[in-house]
């Protein structure tokens, strides 16, 4: 077991009751903790889970954290001209692990509570933390996931960096590993995903989307916002991400890349995915959904995630859209344009966050675990 290093292999960590959901653009008051008790409500009803049903001291919950509100910066500042109408109190969402207390609050959650503000590796880390939570025996089932809402301060620093696309026609403004990239869009919404012990699901009759089979983190000690060009953190990442789930490079069919859409990014991102897959990574199709969706920061990887084990489930990958002249040293099949059906037994979900916040999980196709068909439930035992 990699104590410092990374997140064990987990051959019964399961994910299952992933939901997306995307805020109403009306509504200029949906704010993270609305959009995390919304998806975390569809997602338990989606995995058929009722906590009070359930020993709650033996459910966590790990949520990423967020950005405080400012509200009271701005009162202070006497600018409550700049307050959007009908926002929730500053003091309920000003702490960075408030999204976490509240849905474990709202829902009757007596496990750990997990909270990790990481960037855009957070939605990722937190989903690894609460499998970690599952193995070591602190609780069966763990809610985890991540939300974003964009906030004028985060958009500032963006724009400051000189990392945010610009097109003249927005639509088209996202093109992860084309030529013209010029930057990410940002994009709001949440992820929760129900991570659940193999006998603890069978026995209340889960549907089951997938199982996580590996995942790792690790620190690239190379710069707060920059990225090696040479890759070697990120390709060790694959490497002991794969070691742990018993996958050879070549049982990869999907990757759900980062992608962001800045030069750096994108060409570090395949070389590195080269890099750790060898001859392997010719024949594995790869995609970034953030060409769709916008980056949302930190509910990327959550979503994203959620996005990979339904691919897994459908038998299709999602494409990437607006990629109309790939950069030559994004050379790997990035799909471009148009998904494709394709049976899928395993992927890969990699972020890639400032700081050198690096992080990947692997999950395999549930129908296609062991003998390439879902186990029979058995019945949920008397209290």
């Amino acid at each position: 077991m990699h104590v410092l290093r990374g997140v064990p292999a987990v051959p019964d960590g399961l994910l299952l009751g992933a939901t997306v959901t995307l805020p109403d653009p009306t509504n200029k008051a949906l704010k993270n903790i609305p959009l995390c008790l919304i998806a975390a409500e569809e997602a338990l009803a989606d995995a058929g889970c009722r906590p009070a049903e359930l020993n709650r001291d033996r459910i966590g919950c790990a949520v990423s954290g967020h950005m405080g509100d400012t509200a009271f910066v701005l009162e202070q500042l006497d600018r409550t001209d700049l307050l959007e109408p009908g926002q929730p109190p500053w003091w309920k969402q000003w702490w960075p692990n408030a999204a976490c207390a509240t849905v474990a609050r709202h829902f009757g959650l007596f496990g750990p509570r997990i909270c990790h503000s990481t960037a855009c590796s957070s939605g990722l880390i937190d989903i690894l933390s609460g499998v970690r939570a599952i193995t070591d025996g602190q609780c069966d089932m763990v809610l985890a996931g991540s939300s974003e809402a964009i906030h004028p301060l985060f958009a500032a620093g963006f724009y400051r960096m000189g990392v945010l696309a610009i097109h003249e026609e927005p639509a088209r403004a996202a093109r992860p590993f084309d030529r013209n990239r010029s930057g990410f869009v940002m994009g709001e919404g949440a992820a929760m995903l129900v991570l659940e012990r193999l006998g603890h699901a069978r026995a209340r009759r889960a549907r089951i989307y997938a199982e996580i089979v590996g995942g790792h983190m690790l620190a690239d000690a190379f710069h707060v916002t920059g990225l090696d060009a040479e890759s070697e953190a990120l390709a060790e990442l694959i490497r002991i991400t794969l070691r742990h789930g018993r996958i050879a490079p070549c049982d990869v069919g999907y990757v759900n890349a980062h992608g962001t859409g800045t030069r750096q990014n994108d060409a570090t991102e395949t070389r590195g995915i080269r890099r750790a897959m060898g001859p392997a990574a010719d024949s594995l199709c790869a995609s970034s959904t953030k060409s769709m969706l916008g980056h949302l920061v930190n509910a990327s990887g959550s979503v994203e995630l959620a996005i990979t084990a339904l691919a897994l489930r459908d038998g299709f990958v999602p494409p990437t859209i607006n990629l109309t002249d790939p950069d030559p040293e994004c050379d790997l099949d990035y799909i471009p344009l148009i998904g494709r059906q394709i049976a899928v037994e395993h992927a890969l979900k990699i972020s890639l966050a400032f700081g050198g916040h690096l992080t990947a999980v692997a999950i395999r196709r549930w129908n296609a675990a062991g003998s390439g068909r879902e186990p029979e439930p058995v019945a949920l035992p008397a209290p």
